[in-house]
């Protein structure tokens, strides 16, 4: 399933985790978080991966809600580590670069989408799993670009996507990466619309 890849703590995550604070390192669970799972559980088959686990609180509810073989990555290694807490297997991982080609059945990833200022951005954990860049489809674009690697024939891609990041300009990101798109779960907030869509090679 891996390619390579390290699984090491040898990571600098600001002061928190300098602290050995890793629940404020670690995204934790919110309103986004229960979506994906929601359409994850719908959804998922076979072998799972979920790319940008946090805590793996979503990991761990496809493995028991649905009796699957789930992995969870993160390239924050006190998240990697909060996962194989919760029972998932967690690795650290930038984004989809150490799996093997047609290793998932389903790849689930609810990205950091918050458009931020680079002047405004700090240099934690917690920025990366918040802070999509300027477009908030910072690690969209190159998500896209690889998930058709390692997902295998017949699989699907659930991929939590927000108002806030430009729906149409993933939509259009979905299309260009030879996936249709069809969202599974949808919630309205006062300041965002979260959208989880379920992706399949055309």
């Amino acid at each position: 399933m891996i390619d390579g890849g390290d699984d090491s703590d040898e990571c600098d995550g600001g002061l928190a985790s300098r602290r050995g604070l890793d629940d404020v390192a670690v995204y934790q669970p919110a309103e986004d978080s229960g979506l994906l799972a929601e359409a994850a559980v719908a959804e998922a088959h076979g072998r799972v991966l979920e790319v940008g686990t946090g805590s793996g609180w979503v990991a761990q509810r496809i493995a028991e809600e649905r009796d699957l073989d789930v992995v969870g990555s993160d390239l924050n290694p006190h998240a990697a580590r909060q996962a194989r807490e919760r029972g998932v297997e967690g690795v650290v991982a930038d984004l989809l670069s150490p799996f093997r080609a047609d290793a998932f059945d389903a790849v689930c990833f609810n990205p950091p989408y918050l458009p931020t200022d680079p002047d405004n951005e700090w240099d934690d954990w917690m920025e990366h799993a918040l802070s999509g860049g300027e477009s908030g489809r910072e690690l969209i674009e190159p998500f896209l670009a690889d998930v058709g690697r390692v997902l295998a024939p017949g699989g699907v891609v659930l991929l939590l996507v927000s108002s806030l990041t430009g729906y149409d300009e993933v939509l259009e990101l979905v299309e260009d990466a030879g996936f249709t798109a069809a969202p599974v779960v949808e919630e309205s907030f006062p300041f965002e619309t979260l959208t989880v869509l379920a992706l399949r090679r055309e």
